[in-house]
């Protein structure tokens, strides 16, 4: 076992939930700003199945208002997009066309709900290794869809939107929070060189015991010539699991990972930490943060 491997699924078995989290009250989906046409992006949206047609996605695409440079527009890509779009606001829009203006995707589902659980729960997990049965333990949904999800990202969504604008393949961010934050890992450890920035936010590291971690093996070998940036960004008020107590000690899984990863050559790893907020709070608090960086 690897020295990231196994420093970090020590902490990980210290702190594995006793009980189960049940999942959020649901909400819907804040579309208000698709409804303005007084912005500094204008969208539209694409729709797709997954190739199983079992999961119905909807694109919603922002384009500023400004040409697209001659290497294109770099993107970023916003995983949970019903909820990214509603994280969303005019002000924070201004301020990103003024800088690097990328064009925005925000990967969703066909509905009226901000977070679309089952699709979600398949879309953005692994598929562990010699288990029949793929199935989320935190809500007993089928699980294990992360690589036919970036997959069909790849081969269906990239050259959908590329249609609708032009884009530069060196200046790709993936964006996630929670189980998105699951899956840019994901992304980060397999694919390394499908993204040029990839940003974690309050990524499920507790996932079936760390099984996130044993991906880390061999990235330095698959990093080849990428040199991808990692972002990974936690609240201070979060527990280290869905139903665990806040403690001193909670953002140490993020911290071994990070510290961790820092010793792969080429590959250049910031934490943040946000003080005061807990798990809900850091989805739209992150995707700022990231757009902030974008605007400058």
């Amino acid at each position: 076992m690897s020295k990231i491997t196994l420093s970090l699924a020590m902490v990980l078995a210290l702190a594995a939930p006793v009980v189960l989290a049940q999942p959020e009250r649901e909400q819907k989906m804040d579309g208000s700003l698709l409804q303005r046409h007084d912005l500094a992006y204008g969208f539209s949206h694409l729709d797709l199945d997954s190739v199983d047609g079992q999961r119905h996605y909807r694109l919603w695409i922002g384009k500023p208002n400004r040409p697209a440079p001659t290497a294109g527009y770099p993107v970023l890509w916003m995983l949970d997009g019903n909820a990214a779009i509603g994280a969303l606001d005019a002000a924070l829009l201004e301020k990103l066309a003024a800088g690097q203006a990328p064009l925005l995707v925000a990967v969703g589902y066909q509905t009226d709900q901000r977070i679309e659980r089952s699709g979600r729960t398949y879309d953005y997990t692994p598929a562990l290794p010699g288990q029949a049965e793929q199935r989320d333990p935190l809500t007993g949904l089928p699980s294990g869809g992360v690589d036919a999800f970036f997959d069909l990202l790849n081969q269906r969504m990239r050259p959908m939107v590329a249609k609708v604008a032009p884009i530069d393949p060196q200046r790709q961010t993936l964006w996630g929070h929670s189980y998105g934050g699951l899956a840019v890992l994901h992304a980060l450890f397999t694919r390394p060189g499908d993204f040029s920035d990839y940003a974690a936010a309050s990524p499920s590291l507790w996932w079936h015991d760390g099984a996130i971690v044993q991906e880390a093996q061999g990235l330095q070998q698959r990093l080849g010539n990428s040199r991808p940036r990692l972002l990974l960004m936690r609240g201070g008020d979060e527990p280290s699991n869905p139903r665990g107590p806040v403690r001193a000690d909670s953002e140490q899984p993020a911290r071994t990972l990070v510290a961790d990863l820092a010793k792969v050559q080429g590959l250049q790893v910031r934490f943040e930490r946000f003080e005061g907020l807990g798990h809900g709070p850091m989805l739209p608090a992150s995707l700022h943060k990231v757009i902030e960086g974008m605007a400058r």
